[in-house]
């Protein structure tokens, strides 16, 4: 156990040493050309939960389409979706939509500058508003990720639960306590560049790491057991069968409903359950398609956050486009209608 003395001596040597290193080591990336908030912000949201390498095709293709806080607040819901297909937390644009009407309405179409305004933004939590703030505004306020908790987990050799919403509030303190007056928005990439190219979940490299050097974890050859979670949950597994009706060059679509798990979003026909070649087929002439012949039977996988879908595809051809659907060619697919990856993945075969 170490003292509160030298936890803050070890926070307080992070700005000296993190700063040098990442002027010399930090990679190119789009979102870090420019210090315009929406910039930020729009890569702040799409990085939540995805690899840097895919976000950059996204980042660049929405900034294209969608420029400004008013062009993204004027947007239609299928263009939307469509620029964020393949991302999933679909509720996460909409939420940024929604922040960027409220900006357009309450803040004059200026986004705001203050943490309390940027934080009260829909789909704006503790660590989106300090990284806006830090890195666009230069103030002292942490972006505090799973990256930035592992870091700090090992250096000060905290076993605490990094899942728990004390130890987030007492790392965001420690590290707003040190932030350098003038390089607030270094500082915060800094800390994500360690955590994400140095500090790993599993194999750190600490040979090459700039605070090796007091980093207790390194010192005692605990970083292997740092950070410590609480236990997960098990998800809860789902059957489903999906169709993928074919008539001539079109697939038949769906809207799904409105609320729940990829909600508004485009789908093949699905249930729940899985059916056997023989009543799938029976189903589909319920459809009204008059399905005739299965082509093929396909099995996939598809995971959530809280809950695993295990499914059953049947790609079938049909005489008959029934008005209950919506039917795309796959080039409307590809270009026109948002379908989840969940439901895109049946195409790839």
């Amino acid at each position: 156990m170490h003292t509160l003395q030298e936890i803050q001596t070890q926070y307080a040597r992070l700005p000296e040493v993190l700063l040098p290193w990442y002027q010399a080591n930090a990679r190119d990336l789009p979102w870090r050309r420019t210090k315009e908030p929406y910039c930020v912000w729009v890569s702040e949201i799409m990085l939540q939960q995805t690899r840097v390498e895919a976000v950059r095709g996204y980042y660049e293709r929405f900034l294209a389409v969608l420029p400004t806080v008013s062009a993204l607040a004027e947007a239609s819901e299928e263009t939307l979706l469509k620029l964020w297909e393949g991302l999933g937390y679909y509720s996460r644009v909409r939420n940024l939509q929604k922040a960027a009407k409220t900006v357009m309405l309450e803040h004059g179409s200026v986004f705001p500058q203050d943490y309390k305004s940027v934080r009260a933004l829909c789909g704006i939590g503790d660590y989106t508003a300090g990284a806006i703030c830090s890195i666009c505004f230069e103030q002292p306020r942490a972006a505090v990720d799973g990256n930035v908790l592992r870091i700090m987990a090992r250096i000060t050799e905290d076993f605490s639960p990094i899942d728990l919403q004390d130890t987030k509030k007492k790392v965001a303190e420690y590290l707003e306590n040190v932030y350098p007056v003038g390089a607030c928005g270094a500082f915060t990439q800094s800390l994500m560049e360690l955590g994400a190219c140095i500090c790993t979940p599993r194999s750190p490299k600490c040979a090459v790491c700039p605070v090796k050097s007091f980093c207790f974890a390194n010192e005692n050859g605990t970083q292997s057991e740092l950070p410590v979670k609480l236990p997960k949950k098990e998800k809860r597994v789902e059957e489903k069968t999906v169709w993928l009706l074919e008539c001539g060059d079109a697939f038949a679509i769906e809207k799904r409903a409105e609320k729940g798990l990829l909600s508004g979003l485009w789908q093949f026909p699905n249930a729940i359950g899985v059916q056997t070649p023989d009543i799938a087929l029976r189903t589909a002439a319920e459809f009204g398609v008059q399905p005739t012949e299965l082509c093929r039977e396909v099995h996939k996988t598809h995971v959530f956050t809280h809950i695993r879908w295990e499914m059953t595809g049947y790609h079938m051809l049909c005489n008959v486009r029934d008005n209950r659907f919506t039917w795309a060619t796959r080039e409307e697919l590809e270009n026109i209608y948002a379908l989840p990856t969940a439901f895109r993945i049946f195409l790839e075969e």
